[in-house]
């Protein structure tokens, strides 16, 4: 599936007032070589990731079938919307201090995988992939030292996994 027309998406809320970008690619399609998400930021709703927390009236902007059926927080994080009812991820501050967050994507990571699968490519995309790759030392973690679907082994890796695109459920 091609776009024939770059289509213009303009933001409008708490973290972002009228910034815009385009969508040059077809959702889900055209991703670099390399970047091969297990999860599309649909099911990675519909599972339960960040405390049900982290579109939390930023929902706008998304395809509204990403929230069909989604449970969200309306008291902030809470562990107990995610997968593996477990606590998983440092705070926003954490991530801008630690300088992991770009201007254009003030969420964060997952902000940046769901305007990527989207159709959006951005000058940060390599570095984003290259941390998504980085990531997947978690898997071989559980992978070495859990039994095959013991959800019980490691379930803070296995739900930080879910968080970066990663189906846990199936280590």
């Amino acid at each position: 599936m091609k776009i024939d027309k770059k289509k213009k998406v303009i933001v409008k809320d708490d973290m972002q007032v009228n910034y815009e970008y385009y969508l040059t690619q077809a959702s889900g399609r055209n991703f670099h070589d390399g970047f091969l998400p297990q999860l599309t930021p649909k099911e990675m709703l519909k599972l339960g990731v960040f405390g049900g927390d982290y579109f939390f009236g930023y929902i706008d902007e998304f395809p509204k079938s990403w929230f069909r059926g989604v449970k969200l927080s309306d008291h902030g994080k809470d562990a107990k919307y995610n997968y593996f009812k477990i606590r998983a991820s440092q705070s926003l501050k954490v991530w801008q201090e630690k300088g992991w967050i770009h201007p254009d994507d003030p969420k964060g990571w997952f902000q940046w995988y769901c305007r990527y699968y989207m159709g959006r490519r951005h000058a940060d995309d390599e570095r984003q992939i290259k941390r998504w790759r980085a990531f997947k030392r978690h898997w071989g973690a559980v992978e070495k030292n859990c039994n095959k679907k013991d959800y019980k082994c490691r379930p803070k890796q296995r739900q930080a996994l879910l968080h970066w695109s990663y189906d846990s459920r199936k280590i």
